[in-house]
């Protein structure tokens, strides 16, 4: 039930007319009485931003920290749409609003798809009716389908523990890039807990996965993650909730990274050694999103010297005497030079799906992780237009 899983909330998707495919295109979210609970946001950094995610970090806001539902478009990214853009996103938001008897403040609102085009409001203002009617503790696959645009299957995650339950959705396959990583997400929980440490809970569970994840370099114009608390399930301390809602976020960015466009290979990259946390991930971003060693990847070419360049040029304390490099647990350099190894073992490594490369710069205790994958034709066919 990914979305629904948590006691409190119903989801419904469906077609509504903005995609021309006859594919899904409109989801809601919602608590299941229609009451608004505590909610947190976390936004892309992008300052070419999307309407609706200036709309439901107002909403945030002038809600204190409250919502009762999220609805979500596919197939248009409401960006780039000036203030009639702000107007759509709004209109969506009251549109919900009014089914579920809330104040239009606090229902949030998140859009993906082309940009500069403005949303067809036509039908989804005939369509949200019907989606709310819909709503169910069902309806989660449905609301998952209903956000996805080049992703090839839909991306949903729980985590059970006792006492608690946290799900969530999310879209992505392209335009991956740290904060946030392109995407939207939505997860919720029957945990009881106040939306300051919800916020601290969210912010943190983003910086430690999704915002661990490049495909592409290419951060998005609408990024938006939220997460809403129902409260069904009582009060849950604030350690606890952040491991699950982490897992969560981390299945879902796997599942982002697994169905990157064009890709062959899931590739972690991990800086260990460096000055610095901020110095390792800094480094390890530069050699995830460098297209030289992404296309050595995809023709499984084990060239390190390109890795060894990236991370010289990545701005961070660096001494090439000092340097190791390891496909998986094969040391192929060291001390910035090729050292003997067992060739067979990198070639055979360097052709499965999932490949762990370690850097050790040997400056200091820093250490980071990026999740990022090959570069292929595919990527390039998928990418030349807007169609």
């Amino acid at each position: 039930m990914s979305i629904t899983a948590a006691t409190g909330f119903v989801a419904a998707g469906g077609h509504a007319g903005i995609k021309e495919s006859g594919e899904p295109d409109l989801a809601v979210v919602t608590t299941e009485d229609g009451r608004s609970v505590p909610a947190a946001g976390v936004f892309t950094a992008n300052k070419m931003t999307a309407a609706p995610v200036v709309v439901s970090k107002a909403n945030l806001r002038a809600g204190t920290g409250l919502a009762a539902g999220v609805i979500l478009n596919s197939g248009n990214a409401n960006a780039a749409t000036g203030e009639p853009g702000i107007d759509d996103a709004v209109e969506m938001c009251g549109l919900v609003a009014s089914e579920l008897g809330c104040h239009q403040d606090h229902v949030l609102v998140c859009s993906t798809g082309l940009i500069g085009y403005r949303l067809p409001m036509d039908p989804i203002r005939q369509a949200v009716p019907r989606l709310m009617g819909a709503r169910s503790t069902d309806g989660g696959a449905d609301a998952a389908e209903a956000i996805r645009t080049t992703d090839s299957v839909r991306k949903e995650a729980e985590v059970r523990l006792e006492g608690f339950t946290v799900g969530g959705m999310a879209k992505g396959a392209a335009m991956l890039a740290p904060h946030l990583a392109t995407m939207l997400a939505v997860l919720t929980t029957d945990a009881e807990v106040e939306p300051r440490v919800l916020r601290e809970v969210l912010t943190e569970a983003t910086a430690r996965t999704f915002n661990e994840l490049t495909v592409d370099g290419a951060c998005s114009t609408n990024d938006t993650v939220l997460l809403l608390a129902s409260g069904r399930a009582g009060p849950v301390d604030g350690f606890t909730l952040a491991g699950a809602v982490t897992a969560v976020c981390e299945s879902l960015a796997r599942q982002m990274n697994a169905d990157a466009e064009g890709a062959t290979k899931q590739v972690e990259i991990h800086v260990t050694g460096a000055a610095s946390d901020a110095e390792a991930a800094q480094a390890a971003r530069r050699v995830a999103e460098s297209q030289l060693t992404k296309c050595s990847w995809y023709g499984e070419d084990p060239y390190w010297g390109r890795i060894a360049s990236d991370l010289g040029s990545a701005g961070v304390r660096f001494d090439a005497e000092l340097v190791q490099i390891c496909f998986g647990d094969v040391v192929v350099a060291r001390r910035g030079m090729a050292v003997e190894h067992d060739e067979q073992a990198v070639a055979d490594l360097m052709a499965q799906r999932e490949l762990s490369i370690t850097a050790d710069l040997g400056i200091g205790p820093g250490r980071a992780r990026v999740l990022t994958n090959d570069l292929t034709h595919a990527y390039v066919d998928e990418n030349m237009g807007t169609s």
